[in-house]
């Protein structure tokens, strides 16, 4: 693996350090919200696990068995009012353990593919084009978009 992927791949793994962190606070705290009416703590958690097992089922877990991806479209307001619901019915050991496992299985199946397999385009099933290097980039960046926010709010209340 050339060392862009695995530094990728260590960005990558930024989410799980995070979520260990914040899997020792309180049940109150990851039911708190950064501000009035925005989602919880929990709900960020759980929509950022639900992400990455959509990639690692629809995805990642395919091309590792060289079958094609089955990615598609999806409602994005809808996936995401499914990750509130999903947090909100689901303990937060849940979560944390699945959100952990998640990313791990997709930094270990990309860890496994050969470089070919890396740098290949695989089209979903809506034709567009998936590419694992595009696919961390874009993802690293959703990470680092929500633990900002959580860090800041945490460090504030006094709880990291």
């Amino acid at each position: 693996m050339n060392k862009e992927m695995e530094h990728l791949l260590q960005a990558f793994e930024e989410w799980t350090l995070f979520v260990k962190t914040l899997s020792r606070l309180e049940e109150k705290v990851w039911n708190s919200s950064l501000e009035k009416g925005k989602w919880t703590i929990k709900s960020i958690v759980s929509h950022m696990m639900l992400w990455d097992r959509y990639f690692y089922k629809e995805a990642i877990e395919k091309i590792a068995l060289n079958q094609p991806i089955t990615l598609k479209h999806v409602d994005l307001d809808e996936f995401n009012r499914k990750a509130v619901e999903y947090g909100n019915r689901t303990e937060v050991s849940e979560i944390v353990d699945k959100a952990i496992t998640y990313r791990h299985k997709i930094m270990n199946d990309i860890r496994g593919l050969s470089e070919e397999q890396i740098q290949l385009k695989y089209k979903g099933l809506d034709g567009n084009l998936f590419y694992i290097p595009e696919y961390l980039e874009e993802f690293i960046w959703h990470d680092q978009h929500h633990m900002k926010p959580l860090k800041t709010y945490l460090a504030a209340e006094g709880w990291l």
